[in-house]
């Protein structure tokens, strides 16, 4: 790897000289050679961020705690942030600071996950905490499920490669704890925030709301209500983002406009709106959604105080850049996608689509800009909010109509009830207002989301298609507003290619039989899917608990384009024969017994059953292939595979090898 990062230099001084002798040519052979320049700045780019990506990756460091050996060696660890509750342990990040090899304390680089047993111990720890922990850590996996999200590449992206769960005796607290002075004093004041709009707001999910509209904090959500967020199209509301940093910046320059008068407003505008751009984006914890939309407001109001009027494209592309040289991971983070499309989308589509209506009426004329902006915002966020996401929001436009403007005013409300709340009475009325508020908007968002199209569901887009789309949008974009035919020619041939690929998609799907075993903590889950319709059995909790079933399962039935329920075709304790193949889901309710004869089966699927033994059971039935699924104990399963091993029998273990997909 190194070898590779030292060519890819080398090529990149090869260019920058390149590009210096150009500089020097003289007009003619410059204008001869301008597509040559246009060639080496991007190469310098394309290498620029190849060179980020190897230094932003954490292995390559040469002091990686990775680098040493995992086998129970003493590591020192920082708490860099304080511990969060879940629901059955507390969770932390942390770094390693220090791992002892050969006898001498070495330093090293590194983020990992904590996980502490619910105990008085662990509520003594909060940022800074220093631990020695000897434990091994694990490697944080994926679950293997069809379609899920990667998490283990999520984690690498932010610096964290491992986790372990600890009880109280596998860990020594350290006595003096290392804080830096700005993220205690970050974290004191978001506390503070919390503690604040939890005693005036009344309303365990109003409250939630409003953590997550002033500072991102989203601990305290309802996960059903974040789901109908999504569902209504207004999920960017509770994820802190550019939208609340502009209801921030437009108040600051609506306040300083009315001192424009004087001289000294012309400096301390710039400073004073900086500085507060700023301390709100440390204290909502300096995300990269709202640290990009920091940079971004941050060139416009530099660019206005030195008297130059700044185009958005170029600011957008500079703002970019510099998030990119800093942390190139973050061309993978769906709100870094979606962000500048959806700034790009509204710099590019609003005017047009605000000038298609005129009203006379002030109010009309305001709700059709609001309008403009909401729809001009769709143009080029929907292919990725459909490849992301999986769905679109049919009613986007009422939902937004409503929530955008509510959800401004509980900011500012918010915002000044952090400012009076030494004023007790008047923070409770205020308080009081704003939990009316975020609850009617709350119920606002649920009705619509309840209603029976309110979400367009189960869309798939593979890449190509997501291209695909995306030149069908620009190209109709691009004719309706130059009135170009090519373009509209574009529009159709982009249209035609991405038809043909979705009806390949549907006829491969219309034959498809699949088996699918998930891999779903202490559940059984299995799909037969047949066609686009799929046929569950498992876990009644599956069944019943929206939110495991929209995570573990819709994935991958979203995946295979398999969105019609059927009844369940495997049952407990029974063959099931498709396509000449037998499977056969043996249950906690029997015990394999020796038979006269053994029952041939292709796939076995051992679940919740820790009374089965492997010699009974390969006397019983003559199995092809068995699998133990994640209702099973660890220890048990670990204890099956040497048995497997032994008698030659082959085995797939779901928490160990992830989810199970076969071709039936």
């Amino acid at each position: 790897m190194k070898t590779n990062v030292f060519l890819l230099f080398c090529i990149g001084c090869c260019g920058a000289i390149l590009l210096l002798v150009y500089s020097i040519l003289p007009r003619f052979l410059k204008y001869k050679l301008s597509t040559l320049q246009g060639v080496l700045i991007l190469l310098l780019f394309f290498i620029t961020g190849a060179v980020a990506v190897y230094i932003k990756d954490v292995r390559n460091d040469a002091v990686f705690f990775g680098n040493y050996s995992n086998e129970g060696i003493p590591m020192l660890v920082k708490l860099e942030e304080p511990i969060v509750t879940k629901e059955r342990s507390y969770k932390a990040l942390a770094s390693v600071k220090l791992v002892k090899h050969d006898q001498t304390w070495k330093s090293t680089t590194g983020n990992i996950l904590l996980y502490f047993k619910k105990d008085s111990a662990a509520t003594k720890l909060t940022y800074g905490s220093r631990l020695i922990i000897t434990k091994p850590l694990q490697q944080i996996k994926n679950n293997g499920n069809p379609g899920a999200f990667h998490y283990s590449r999520y984690c690498l992206f932010h610096g964290i490669t491992a986790q372990v769960y600890l009880n109280e005796n596998d860990y020594t607290l350290v006595a003096n704890t290392e804080e830096y002075w700005l993220d205690r004093y970050r974290f004191k004041l978001r506390d503070a925030a919390i503690a604040t709009l939890q005693e005036y707001i009344p309303g365990v999910a109003a409250q939630g709301v409003a953590e997550a509209l002033l500072i991102g904090y989203r601990e305290d959500l309802d996960k059903d209500l974040v789901q109908a967020y999504s569902n209504t199209g207004v999920v960017h509301i509770i994820a802190i983002s550019g939208l609340h940093l502009g209801m921030i910046y437009a108040l600051l320059v609506w306040l300083f406009k009315r001192f424009s008068r004087f001289r000294f407003v012309k400096w301390l505008r710039p400073v004073v709106i900086l500085l507060v751009l700023w301390a709100f984006t440390l204290v909502a914890g300096a995300a990269p959604s709202i640290m990009r939309s920091a940079v971004m407001f941050s060139f416009i109001v530099l660019g206005e105080t030195i008297g130059r009027r700044t185009n958005m494209y170029n600011t957008l592309a500079a703002s970019a850049f510099c998030m990119l040289i800093s942390d190139p991971f973050m061309l993978w983070d769906v709100g870094f996608l979606l962000s500048y499309a959806a700034v790009i989308s509204i710099i590019t589509f609003r005017k047009p689509i605000y000038n298609w209506l005129f009203y006379q009426n002030k109010l009309l004329n305001g709700l059709w800009g609001l309008t403009s902006v909401t729809l001009s915002a769709q143009v080029l966020t929907i292919p990725i909010v459909v490849f992301y996401f999986h769905q679109f929001p049919n009613f986007f436009l009422v939902t937004n109509f409503v929530a955008v403007p509510l959800s401004g005013i509980i900011l500012y409300g918010e915002i000044l009830l952090l400012i009076i709340a030494p004023i007790i009475p008047l923070a409770k009325f205020i308080g009081y207002l704003l939990g009316y508020m975020l609850t009617a908007m709350n119920g606002y968002i649920e009705n619509i989301n309840a209603l029976p199209v309110a979400v367009w569901n189960n869309l798939q887009l593979s890449v190509t298609e997501t291209w695909l789309l995306y030149g069908v949008f620009v190209c109709v974009a691009a004719w309706l507003m130059l009135k170009r035919n090519k373009m509209l020619i574009a529009a159709l041939s982009f249209a035609c290619a991405y038809s043909i690929i979705l009806s390949a998609d549907y006829i491969k799907t219309n034959g498809q039989q699949k088996l699918v075993v998930y891999n779903v903590n202490k559940h059984t889950a299995i799909d037969l899917l047949q066609g686009d319709s799929f046929h569950f059995s498992g876990s009644d909790d599956l069944r019943q608990d929206g939110f495991l079933r929209n995570f573990h399962l819709k994935p991958a039935r979203v995946l295979y384009r398999a969105n019609i329920p059927g009844k369940p075709l495997i049952t407990a304790n029974s063959i099931y024969t498709i396509h000449h193949k037998k499977v056969l889901w043996l249950s906690s309710n029997i015990t394999a017994h020796s038979t006269a004869a053994k029952i041939p089966v292709d796939i076995l699927v051992i679940s919740a059953n820790r009374k089965i033994d492997m010699n009974q059971l390969q006397q019983a039935f003559d199995a092809k292939l068995i699998i133990f699924d994640s209702s099973n104990p660890l220890w048990k399963i670990q204890q099956w595979k040497k048995d497997c091993d032994s008698l030659h029998l082959r085995f797939h273990s779901i928490p160990g090898s992830g989810a199970f997909v076969m071709d039936l």
